[in-house]
């Protein structure tokens, strides 16, 4: 009779614990904040919203960012992950006495612009398709990676939200790769020009050198050396800087002799700096900033 007595214990406890813990429960949505792509105009979403078959719908989001909704109508969502339009839908449900828990879930079925556009300094410029978000790494090797005049600073136009971000991609690899940033379908890369210096004059190498290092920077000493040095008929002590202002151009003398030896600092040059560098009195003519700038306009750019 004792022996009975616990095996009917032993079995309320049982039916008490299944009837505490449904078996239908459904698991737990994803956290948002791991979302990175957000929804855009154009897009085809699939709303479906827990043991409510009767809710499930696909709809398109409009132009104003808006996904029309059945007993909700057009509710915005442009510009939101899929996580936060879930929260918002449960959030619409719950206010209009529809559902009091409801589990909504959004899920992004079609993208409204599935090219991704890039734009100036890429060996290839164009459209490029892709359906899901890439490494921007990975976008602009579609378009053939930069050419020799690239800026580093990449502009990058956000498809969902017109939101412009800017993007460095560095020469160092590790670096390249940790901070790169996703590109999502619809999305606008622009690769701007770099700037380009000029050392002119008694060098080894005349010409113009774009600003690409890792920093987009350069200095005088650099350039010049990136310009083959100056060779013994040249005059570094009488070196001019030449700078476009707002007036025009001025004209600064620079003691570059000093500076290759390290007796003063060196200089940050600017994009469209120009270093003249005079010819030994033998051979040097008189030029005024005039023709030293004029110089510039045909001089040969060289990558380095």
């Amino acid at each position: 009779m004792k022996l009975l007595k616990l095996q009917i214990l032993a079995l309320i406890l049982t039916a008490t614990c299944f009837a505490q813990t449904p078996a239908t429960a459904p698991p737990a949505p994803a956290l948002a904040s791991t979302e990175s792509l957000l929804i855009g105009p154009g897009d085809m979403l699939h709303v479906s919203v827990f043991d409510t078959p009767e809710m499930d719908q696909h709809a398109r989001v409009t132009d104003d960012g808006s996904v029309p909704l059945i007993f909700l109508g057009n509710v915005h969502v442009a510009g939101l992950t899929p996580g936060q339009a879930s929260k918002m839908i449960e959030t619409e449900l719950v206010a209009k006495d529809y559902m009091k828990h409801p589990q909504v879930t959004v899920t992004i079925e079609q993208y409204g612009t599935q090219g991704v556009l890039v734009m100036g300094q890429v060996k290839n410029p164009g459209s490029y398709q892709i359906d899901t978000s890439r490494p921007v790494l990975d976008v602009l090797s579609l378009a053939g990676g930069l050419t020799d005049l690239a800026d580093r600073q990449i502009t990058i136009e956000r498809h969902a939200t017109g939101e412009r971000i800017q993007y460095f991609m560095s020469n160092n690899p590790e670096e390249a790769f940790d901070h790169s940033v996703l590109i999502h379908p619809g999305d606008k890369l622009l690769v701007p020009k770099a700037g380009i210096v000029y050392a002119l004059g008694d060098v080894g190498r005349p010409g113009g050198y774009p600003m690409t290092d890792n920093r987009s920077k350069m200095t005088a000493v650099q350039m010049v050396a990136l310009a083959g040095g100056t060779p013994p008929t040249a005059r570094p002590a009488a070196a001019r800087l030449i700078r476009r202002t707002a007036d025009g151009y001025t004209e600064i003398p620079i003691q570059l002799s000093d500076m290759q030896k390290g007796k003063i600092a060196d200089i940050q040059l600017q994009a469209d700096d120009i270093v003249y560098v005079p010819f030994s009195y033998l051979k040097n003519l008189a030029v005024n900033a005039a023709g030293i700038v004029a110089s510039a306009g045909s001089a040969a750019i060289y990558a380095h």
